[in-house]
């Protein structure tokens, strides 16, 4: 099904789309540190930019070497991002909860040169960095050793490189996704999978200069890349920065600035619905809440458009698809729905079995913001895209008279927490580097604030003594924030199927 033919797309690099705006906007504050207040306008930006990419070309970085920003959300972010680009070189955005395990992983198989971080984050980076052998590490605002900072490097006056850039070969980033199963891989996003996200997503969402959006998900992440950062910046908006989301700070941040889109997830969404610091919170300027990274239930949605009087709508994707397919209607009054396609993108149910449209299936999506690959995955990215170049998304799907979608069951064994991906094989495998653990499980169970909580399931070696504390301490060492197992139960056998196949359906019956 397509609903409406994709719009034009320049045959231009990214930065270059982004900050077409920069010289006509000037003086206009680009983005803006939310708890500091301080301010990047978008002449600022333009030249910040300019000075990063010659400072890395003068260092040797150019086509075909690849960064990696591993920070919070801070207005340099963008310059960082952009910066790289002009260099002709691409990004690899590291969440910044990390441990340096998960770290070293994806500085290994991106093949990282160098690596950009915060001061409170230098142990951990330095500690991957000496792991995989990377020696260029720089920071952004003030270190603790002998770091070259951001402000030396825009410092130097270099001239940036030529472009050389071809917007449908050339890797504009690698953010790391688990896909529909599996570990981390890197998702392969061109120039133009980005640019025609951003100009997809502009015809069906309000957004022009005078919006200001809260930027309190993270840029690591493709829903604040594309939706927040880049579409923001695009559109020659205002974007507000939050290095870590407090329901407090947002909404003190939303009536300084007058705020007026907001783009959330589900906990965030559950907050304004229920939570007792909204209360008296002038929300008025507010002209759209969208939620995406997880299905937002209808009675939810209807909840926080009860309580706040603000249009909620929700949208679909994922990283794979720069990362937007479907977004839901400005005036629906289906809370569930995440709407139909937006233009340009090709949709099909598909039953899995079969292999055949089906009224119920997984969704299958074809479009101009589909990835070119994961990388240095061939299989991966063969079972993900097919050779017609349908992208399977492991989700579950229906679609009603109206031509609107809903998810309703995921086919992939992905967890998500919060939003967050927490991929099940991961957790297994550092549940068995214990030697007390002689096999195990993870699911995710329903949970109404998180949207689903990882659970293990453990069978106990014998003569093991091992208590759940002790087990549960073992992975939270090991693993970001997001992925720590939150329930635990201990059985006497781990069903599987007679190819060895973990059978999560029945452990979640349990």
């Amino acid at each position: 099904m397509t609903v409406a033919p994709a719009p034009e797309i320049p045959d231009q690099d990214l930065a270059s789309f982004v900050l077409e705006m920069c010289d006509e906007l000037g003086d206009k504050p680009a983005l803006i540190d939310g708890p500091s207040g301080r301010t990047i306008t978008y002449a600022q930006l333009d030249q910040a930019t300019a000075a990063l990419a010659g400072a890395l070309a003068a260092r040797g970085i150019g086509k075909g070497d690849v960064v990696a920003i591993y920070m919070p959300n801070l207005p340099e972010y963008a310059v960082l991002f952009h910066g790289v680009l002009r260099a002709n070189a691409t990004n690899t955005t590291a969440n910044p909860l990390y441990t340096w395990h998960e770290l070293a992983h994806q500085l290994t198989d991106s093949g990282a040169k160098i690596m950009f971080t915060v001061g409170p984050f230098l142990d951990t980076a330095r500690r991957a960095a000496e792991e995989v052998g990377l020696t260029d590490i720089f920071v952004v605002g003030e270190g603790d050793g002998d770091e070259t900072t951001l402000t030396e490097l825009l410092a130097e006056g270099a001239e940036p490189p030529e472009l050389d850039i071809d917007p449908a070969e050339d890797i504009a980033v690698l953010p790391y996704s688990s896909g529909t199963t599996g570990l981390p891989k890197g998702v392969m996003l061109t120039h133009r999978n980005l640019i025609a996200n951003v100009l997809q997503n502009g015809h069906v969402l309000p957004a022009d200069p005078e919006d200001t959006s809260i930027g309190c998900l993270p840029f690591f992440h493709i829903y604040g890349m594309t939706v927040i950062m880049n579409m923001g910046l695009h559109n020659g908006g205002t974007i507000v920065t939050m290095p870590r989301f407090d329901l407090g700070e947002w909404l003190d941040l939303v009536e300084e600035h007058k705020a007026t889109l907001a783009y959330v997830v589900p906990p965030i969404a559950l907050g304004l619905a229920k939570h007792p610091a909204v209360e008296g919170r002038d929300l008025s300027s507010l002209k759209l809440i969208m939620s995406g990274a997880a299905p937002l239930g209808d009675e939810l949605a209807k909840a926080v458009v009860d309580r706040v009087n603000v249009p909620t709508i929700q949208g679909y994707g994922m990283t794979e698809l720069s990362p937007v397919s479907h977004v839901a209607p400005l005036d629906t009054t289906k809370g569930g729905t995440i709407g139909p396609p937006i233009p340009g993108t090709e949709c099909r149910i598909v039953d899995p079995e079969t292999g055949k449209d089906a009224d119920r299936g997984e969704l299958w999506v074809r479009g101009p913001q589909v990835m070119k690959g994961y990388l240095n995955n061939e299989q991966a990215t063969r079972e993900t895209i097919d050779e017609d170049g349908w992208l399977h998304t492991g989700d579950v799907a229906e679609m009603d008279s109206d031509g609107d979608y809903a998810i309703v069951d995921r086919l992939k064994e992905l967890i998500k927490y919060k939003g967050f991906q927490v991929p099940p094989a991961e957790l297994e495998a550092v549940l068995l580097e214990h030697p007390g653990i002689a096999d195990c499980a993870v699911i995710g169970v329903p949970d109404e604030e998180a949207g689903e909580l990882p659970k293990g399931f453990v069978v106990v070696a014998e003569g093991s003594d091992i208590s759940d504390e002790e087990i549960m301490a073992f992975v939270a060492e090991r693993v970001s924030p997001q992925k720590k197992l939150r329930l635990l139960e201990r059985i006497e056998e781990i069903p599987k199927s007679a190819s060895g196949k973990i059978l999560r359906r029945e452990l979640s019956g349990r």
